[in-house]
């Protein structure tokens, strides 16, 4: 059996190493933020047949110059025979352009512009500032609700955890340039009620573990408690994952996009439950018990 409290170091410079290269990603090159957020044009057009969407964005940017980072293309309609296109925001001419390209590639008619309009950047704004309000009021309540069922501290640690599963999913998007929209962050507030999961399983057990071991170091509780819930762990979420993976694999665009991130914070959340959440409640209450050990001793 692995003594994970006493190789917690390394689990915490893995995650740190992580969330530091993604922070770099995130200052050097930004977030891909889609039109949801950034503002920019937004067309729907009726293909009317199938079509590539690699071969729509390949279009697009060879008109308007756009880089394809910032062209994101979904089909939408019962068929799945419409796009909608959403890209940085271009002027009259260049929508107008793209739309001759289209019409010329595909055999369209002005009638298959259904809808071309830009997306005010405001909205995105505050979009961003009511995604945040949600996360620190979900932080605060799972806090209280940790602190009272056990106490400050696991409660504090939870909330690390689930910094840490944010942190983690922004890394993959940061480093990958995948867009955010408004369906990541409804992924990311679900991953927020998910992955605490694990971590209040695993405390309980620690606490219960605690009336039976009275005489034990509170790492060693914590431990044998981590290796007594990790076949229920690894197992609740390997089916959430498996049901998700395939969600992801047979989904049209929009589901996938919702997909995606959650497949990402399973993983993540897991993780985070087992190496990180007791470890930051080992490594506190460690320190202070060696903090009482020195002032008995002074």
């Amino acid at each position: 059996m692995i003594d994970i409290m006493g190789k917690r170091k390394i689990f915490f410079i893995l995650s740190g190493v992580i969330i530091l290269t993604g922070l770099i990603a995130m200052l050097v090159g930004g977030l891909n933020q889609d039109i949801d957020f950034a503002g920019g044009t937004e067309m729907h057009v009726n293909i009317g047949k199938e079509f590539d969407n690699n071969e729509i964005k390949s279009i697009v940017g060879e008109v308007t110059g756009v880089d394809g980072a910032f062209i994101h293309v979904q089909k939408v309609g019962a068929d799945g025979k419409q796009v909608i296109i959403k890209t940085t925001e271009i002027d009259t001419g260049k929508r107008n352009e793209v739309f001759e390209a289209l019409k010329e590639k595909y055999g369209l008619s002005i009638e298959d512009k259904l809808m071309t309009d830009n997306v005010n950047p405001t909205i995105g704004n505050e979009l961003k500032y009511q995604a945040f309000l949600a996360t620190v009021i979900a932080a605060v309540l799972m806090l209280g609700y940790i602190t009272i069922r056990f106490e400050f501290k696991s409660g504090v640690a939870a909330v690390a955890a689930l910094i840490h599963d944010l942190l983690i999913m922004l890394t993959v998007y940061a480093l990958f340039r995948i867009p955010i929209n408004t369906t990541f962050i409804a992924a990311m507030l679900t991953i927020l009620g998910y992955s605490i999961n694990d971590t209040i399983v695993l405390f309980d057990r620690i606490r219960e573990n605690k009336k039976y071991m009275k005489k034990e170091k509170f790492g060693n509780i914590a431990n044998k408690s981590i290796w007594q819930t990790m076949a229920r762990s690894i197992n609740t979420s390997l089916t959430t994952l498996i049901m998700i993976t395939a969600l992801y694999v047979l989904g049209v665009p929009s589901i996938k996009d919702f997909a995606f991130p959650l497949m990402i914070g399973i993983l993540s959340g897991t993780y985070s439950s087992i190496f990180i959440a007791s470890p930051v409640w080992v490594a506190w209450q460690e320190f202070q018990d060696k903090k009482k050990s020195r002032l008995r001793t002074t």
